[in-house]
């Protein structure tokens, strides 16, 4: 039997939903993932909505139950079991069962290895679920990994078939996703929510000054160092930049050795050939920081394989930073829906060095107005529209 939740005088409170928030990591965990659904999440609590998210407890140091930003956070606390970039979780059926029938609606993220577990078990709780869909999984080559691909697809589907709703990051991405065709009824596309401080102007500055001393320009990059994002594509990329631009250096803000790849040590020739020209921060969760970085970069640069949005694209146009994003369904939507950068082709370096080439001669056509950028990609609008949808799945279980 689900909880009422109540107002001070007693009475129910229709307008207030408990959602339940069902992925696998969390804070600390910092990915645009979870910059997402932290997103979402704390803006519904400031919204008078209760939120929980039940996921993995990834770091034994980690509470089992702690509240940020008005969001209850609920590890569990038997240690999960890795399994390439996911885990299993042995505690999950008990805890999420009981959780759902506390709760109005679920919040499922996908891909995640409980999918068909989620389904089931919202099937029994009789709480509807609204699914997210973060993009298709494509794991490096190996057997291995296309068995995992191949199962958790069909996992998937277990999922999709019981939501009442799946958010897709973008049309573009809907109509190009293996994931998602089979069920495009079901789809909405809503941009991801963005939010990003004022760039600090003095702080941006001194980064430039620390990082080109030479006033060289910057390359940013702003992600994850794997195989599916392909950052040897721009370090190659320099061969043709350095042609028009023999100062010009790539800033790399993100983590790079990643437990669950070999990315680092697998392109390890490629960085050690320019290693005077690659500057390596590491991971960076200080939001002002990641403004003040993009501010401080003449083009950010994402060579992607497969994109299904790039939350950073918007961030960085946020702060005047114009982007080169390489011509992928869902990746190439910033770009598109702006004007604000350019496009190269996937798996083309000297391609990709054109262009930034292109970008960093042409700067000023390529700059939007902050106003122009949030109109397009309204935070308020894509918070709306989960609501929508929250209480429209409540009200239809």
């Amino acid at each position: 039997m689900k909880t009422t939740v109540l107002t001070q005088s007693g009475d129910r409170n229709p307008d207030r939903l408990k959602i339940l928030i069902c992925l696998l990591y969390y804070l600390p965990h910092r990915t645009g993932m979870q910059l997402y659904i932290q997103r979402i999440a704390e803006e519904l609590v400031r919204r008078g909505h209760e939120v929980t998210i039940l996921a993995a407890r990834h770091q034994l140091d980690l509470p089992r139950d702690e509240t940020i930003g008005g969001v209850r956070i609920i590890r569990l606390s038997a240690p999960p079991i890795p399994i390439s970039r996911g885990m299993i979780m042995p505690a999950y059926p008990w805890a999420a069962y009981a959780l759902m029938r506390e709760h109005d609606v679920i919040s499922a993220h996908t891909p995640m290895l409980e999918t068909a577990l989620i389904a089931l078990l919202s099937k029994l709780s009789g709480t509807p679920v609204v699914l997210t869909h973060h993009g298709d999984l494509r794991l490096p080559p190996g057997l291995s990994n296309r068995v995992i691909q191949s199962t958790m697809f069909e996992l998937y589907k277990m999922l999709a078939r019981r939501a009442k709703r799946i958010v897709a990051y973008s049309q573009d991405y809907a109509d190009n996703s293996y994931y998602l065709q089979p069920f495009m009824s079901k789809v909405s596309p809503v941009y991801p929510p963005i939010t990003m401080p004022e760039p600090d102007a003095d702080n941006a500055a001194r980064l430039r000054a620390e990082w080109a001393p030479d006033g060289g320009p910057i390359i940013g990059y702003a992600g994850r160092f794997v195989q599916e994002k392909r950052p040897d594509l721009l370090i190659r990329s320099l061969d043709v930049i350095t042609q028009k631009y023999p100062n010009a250096r790539i800033v790399f803000a993100g983590e790079y050795q990643i437990p669950y790849e070999n990315t680092w040590e697998l392109y390890q020739p490629v960085v050690e050939q320019y290693r005077d020209k690659l500057i390596f921060l590491g991971k960076k969760t200080d939001m002002q920081f990641m403004a003040d970085f993009f501010a401080a970069c003449d083009v950010l640069a994402l060579t992607s394989d497969s994109e299904c949005f790039a939350l950073v694209q918007v961030e960085a146009m946020l702060c005047g930073t114009p982007v080169v994003m390489t011509d992928t369904p869902g990746g190439r939507v910033p770009v598109r829906q702006t004007g604000m950068g350019k496009l190269a082709p996937p798996g083309d370096a000297q391609a990709i060095g054109e262009t930034i080439v292109d970008v960093l001669d042409h700067h000023a056509d390529y700059v939007k107005s902050r106003a122009e950028i949030e109109a397009i990609f309204s935070f308020k609008e894509t918070v709306d529209k989960y609501e929508a949808y929250f209480r429209d799945a409540a009200r239809n279980a």
